[in-house]
């Protein structure tokens, strides 16, 4: 199966704001690593899962294949073509290739549009060429796909007349109507009703199959990942730490992060919610990330002094590796 996108030792470091005295002291400029050496491969037809808890740096993982911001170093591949340094058209083609599913539908649409406008946006925007007719076409068609129904009267409505899971089949009807072949979905149920969530999921994975869509599904939660993942990269402090197969991942977690992710996800037996809870993390003050060696060190429960090195891709199993000192490499 062809590679759709390859990012290789992707980095994007943001300067930390100084105070005028440290900056009449000379101090050394401080950053932080938001994406350090971040090297992702994604199959056409496929989701890959980026997960992590909050400033784990997914979201910037996500601008930088967006190409909203570039990366200040390392090279970003899509269909066989190195795409970091467009601009211009070429990065307006890009474009339509690539697009997003926000993660709030109550601040990614426009109030004042209705649905119609909504969705027709792109093609006005990229599609120049088409007529006003042909672009209305698609958009009807766009609408129908996210199974949004009477599509005629739902077109025809603002967001503020939606519920929060029909606002979200409009964002998914948005990224559908220039045929992208990959979408970037930044959390896109976290945000919804529990009740809901599974539908806007199984909508999504429909799409996959049916579309051969491809998608990079950032999220927090483990629980939405397995459901519409086809592979998984578990990232901490800008780094990934564990990639492999969903089912290798979250079923015979390594390292220790990830395990700690799994143990955080809610009980949905209500008999075992008197149980005590126990997070394989140690429950430390904060302290600042450390630049070398395993980003997890002060939270781990198994760190070491070799800990203090960069540890490097290991593991047990094919196609499922590890960057923990506690596996071979």
């Amino acid at each position: 199966m062809d590679e759709l996108l390859k990012l290789i030792s992707i980095k994007k470091y943001f300067p930390v704001r100084r105070s005028l005295k440290e900056i009449f002291a000379k101090n050394s400029q401080a950053y932080i690593r938001a994406v350090d050496d971040v090297s992702l491969t994604l199959k056409q037809g496929k989701a890959l899962v980026i997960a992590g808890e909050s400033g784990s740096g997914k979201s910037t993982l996500a601008r930088i294949v967006l190409r909203a911001i570039n990366p200040d170093s390392g090279s970003i591949v899509f269909n066989q073509e190195e795409v970091t340094k467009y601009s211009g058209k070429e990065l307006k083609t890009f474009r339509t290739d690539v697009q997003m599913i926000h993660q709030d539908p109550y601040t990614s649409l426009d109030p004042r549009m209705r649905v119609l406008d909504i969705v027709m946006e792109p093609l006005n925007i990229h599609a120049k060429d088409k007529t006003k007719r042909e672009k209305i076409e698609e958009a009807y068609k766009s609408i129908e796909e996210v199974r949004l129904e009477p599509v005629a009267d739902v077109a025809e409505k603002f967001p503020s007349m939606l519920s929060g899971g029909q606002r979200q089949r409009v964002s998914i009807a948005r990224s559908l109507v220039l045929k992208p072949k990959l979408i970037v979905a930044d959390e896109p149920v976290s945000m919804l009703d529990v009740s809901v969530r599974a539908e806007i999921l199984q909508l999504m994975n429909n799409l996959k199959n049916r579309l051969g869509l491809s998608y990079l599904y950032i999220t927090h939660d483990l629980s939405t990942a397995r459901y519409i993942g086809d592979e998984i990269g578990i990232m901490y402090s800008g780094k990934i730490i564990e990639d492999g197969s969903i089912e290798q991942v979250l079923l015979n977690p390594l390292h220790p992060y990830t395990q700690a992710l799994l143990d955080a996800i809610s009980e949905p037996d209500a008999k075992n919610l008197e149980k005590e809870k126990i997070i394989r993390i140690k429950n430390i003050e904060k302290k600042d990330r450390p630049e070398t060696g395993c980003r997890f060190i002060h939270r781990c429960l198994y760190s070491m002094d070799i800990c203090k090195s960069d540890p490097q891709k290991g593991g047990e199993e094919e196609n499922h590796y590890v960057s923990c000192f506690i596996y071979p490499s």
